[in-house]
């Protein structure tokens, strides 16, 4: 009996596969998201080649999870430098994910190499506590156990037949 299931190819997570999915990209907006501007601050933080590097930081631009911007050091020609964009800025949830779970299964005997931590807001807030994840549904239930969510079909779903 064949059944109506979503389609996989019309899929927010492909997507988003095909922006960030290779090591790099990933690795790039961690270190924009600790402050590196400019291409030589990436070069030097992720030992990557250049020529890699120049083509993921313009799939980033293009697909809008970066923008460049100019700048120049005195005596010399204009350069860019990279910041993230809104877009890329809602990707730190998502990286803290990935850690999270690195850290669980894949971390040193020694424990976590970072820690994410609350950054107080001013000197009365000394909060400074680890971050972490947390799902919760629109109603306001949170710390959702992995079995507790599903995916449903959503406005924007296709259907294929199959198994």
């Amino acid at each position: 009996m064949e059944t109506r299931r979503i389609d996989p190819v019309n899929c927010s997570v492909a997507r988003a596969l095909s922006v960030v999915g290779e090591r790099w990209s990933l690795l790039i907006v961690r270190e924009a998201l600790d402050g590196a501007r400019r291409f030589g601050e990436f070069h030097s933080r992720l030992g990557i080649a250049r020529n890699l590097l120049a083509t993921r930081l313009d799939t980033l631009v293009t697909a809008g999870v970066m923008r460049r911007v100019p700048y120049r050091e005195p005596g010399d020609r204009q350069r860019f430098g990279y910041e993230l964009t809104e877009q890329g800025q809602a990707l730190r949830p998502t990286l803290v994910a990935l850690l999270e779970w690195g850290d669980r299964y894949l971390a040193d005997p020694q424990g976590p190499s970072v820690i994410v931590r609350h950054r107080p807001v001013d000197d009365a807030d000394s909060c400074d506590e680890p971050v972490k994840v947390v799902l919760e549904c629109a109603a306001g239930h949170s710390h959702l156990a992995p079995e507790d969510i599903r995916r449903t079909p959503g406005p924007g779903a296709r259907f294929v037949q199959g198994p």
